[in-house]
């Protein structure tokens, strides 16, 4: 197979060497960013006067029907190629002749290369903004059904606080919504065309630079052509934001692992998105969740294989960047689908509300409640908090709670308590006494849900 390079060389390549070098089996995934490039430049070229209107058509309907033939099925990917870029003129040279040969004009693979990689990190930067749209959509929607849902609150997993389903799943619409603001961040400093750098010292034809970045959807052209073709700041910038949004998967899969679990019984999974066992006839496993938890690991590694690539290269392009690729490729794909199937499986799970409830009950979550109490009937805190302390461990004792003993046990540890106790310890009155902005409370839940539904109506692109 010719090569895009010969011209130098009297000797073959070892057949072991251009296998070793060869990229087109993972790069293939660029075709289509690949065909979008070279038909801004062929239109460029010819803007300029360095194509002639007849080669620039020639060259237009050529890689139009390449794109067509490919995506149809018609013309399979020659994997003999050294690259996708290879595979395109070959083919392009193949049915149109000289004209094709011209394409390459005013152009390198590096900063072609440079172009395809950022096109198609662009697309999947939106990609996975509109997953994670998708999954605030159903969160809120969970959110708005149980603005009055108790549950405990945790911390160091054991109960420490009564809350709402509203205002637990609210924490990680938190989360998630800093993930997309990363993505809004990381996509306009991307937004820049590489394309016309040339190998890393621009070329000597007169190409119009904020031409085919404007074609190209680009907010201008790349300012230096050494940096052109060796930077890969925006991929591991994207990577950084792909391992943060499955470290918010995986915190978020390990709760409902633990929620589905007898012990909890927090949650029901739909079978559609459960699995079973081949020996145990009564296990309903949560191996979608699992399996987001363990593919976590596998994105935080493309991003220290892609950091550890690039921090020993000296400008401007070296081989060693071809290394971008399989790793990125394989984290965005990971990132994309875990954030469908989470989605998916959030979407229809069903909460049992009673368990959750009497969960937080049993649990002395109204302790600092009823400590709060005290302090409001004139007793120090610190008094309180030992009075209350006391008063668990009768509880524990006795396997009873705060609420479920009598006055007279009640007075047997401080002469303050009065029958408003029950009101004031009451999951009810715990979650809607908690009025600050951020609190769980379902009047503020409310004013805080418009507020996200605002949110959600925005266009961060604009």
């Amino acid at each position: 197979m010719a090569q895009l390079w010969g011209g130098r060389f009297t000797k073959a390549t070892d057949k072991l060497v251009f296998d070793f070098n060869a990229s087109i089996s993972f790069d293939k995934i660029l075709f289509s960013q690949d065909i979008e490039g070279s038909i801004a430049h062929a239109v460029m070229l010819e803007k300029q006067g360095i194509l002639t209107l007849e080669e620039k058509d020639a060259i237009v309907k050529g890689l139009a029907g390449i794109r067509e033939d490919v995506e149809s099925g018609r013309l399979p990917i020659d994997e003999s190629q050294e690259d996708i870029h290879s595979f395109v003129e070959a083919v392009l040279i193949e049915r149109i002749g000289e004209a094709g040969k011209k394409l390459h004009t005013g152009r390198s693979r590096n900063d072609q290369i440079a172009l395809d990689m950022r096109l198609y990190a662009r697309a999947h930067v939106l990609q996975t903004d509109s997953l994670l749209k998708e999954l605030l959509t159903v969160l809120l929607s969970v959110m708005e059904e149980n603005t009055e849902t108790c549950m405990p609150g945790f911390t160091h997993l054991q109960k420490a606080q009564p809350v709402t389903l509203a205002h637990h799943f609210g924490a990680y619409f938190e989360m998630f919504k800093r993930d997309r603001l990363r993505l809004k961040d990381i996509y306009h400093r991307m937004n820049y065309c590489p394309l016309g750098a040339g190998a890393l010292a621009g070329t000597t034809y007169p190409l119009d630079r904020n031409y085919t970045a404007s074609m190209l959807g680009f907010e201008g052209p790349t300012l230096n052509s050494m940096d052109s073709v060796s930077d890969r700041d925006y991929l591991i910038e994207f990577l950084s934001a792909l391992a943060t949004i499955m470290m918010h998967l995986s915190r978020f899969s390990e709760e409902i692992i633990l929620w589905n679990s007898n012990e909890y019984r927090f949650i029901e999974l739909d079978d559609s998105y459960s699995t079973g066992s081949s020996i145990m006839p009564q296990k309903k496993n949560p191996d979608i969740a699992e399996l987001v938890r363990g593919k976590t690991g596998r994105v935080y590694g493309a991003l220290m294989s892609l950091l550890t690539t690039m921090k020993g290269i000296p400008l401007a392009y070296n081989k060693d960047m071809q290394e971008d690729k399989e790793v990125a490729f394989d984290a965005i794909s990971t990132v994309e689908t875990c954030t469908e199937l989470f989605t998916g499986m959030i979407k229809t799970m069903k909460f049992n509300k009673e368990t959750m409830e009497e969960s937080a009950a049993k649990g002395f979550a109204n302790a600092t409640d009823a400590a709060d109490y005290l302090v409001n009937k004139g007793v120090p805190f610190r008094d309180a908090h030992g009075i209350i302390g006391r008063l668990v461990l009768y509880c524990i004792d006795k396997n009873t709670s705060i609420d479920a003993l009598g006055m007279e046990e009640l007075k047997a540890v401080s002469d303050k308590f009065e029958p408003d106790i029950y009101d004031a310890v009451s999951l009810k009155t715990c979650v809607e006494k908690r009025l600050t902005l951020g609190a769980p409370g379902p009047k503020r839940m409310q004013e805080v849900i418009r507020m996200h539904k605002e949110y959600l109506e925005e266009d961060w692109k604009s």
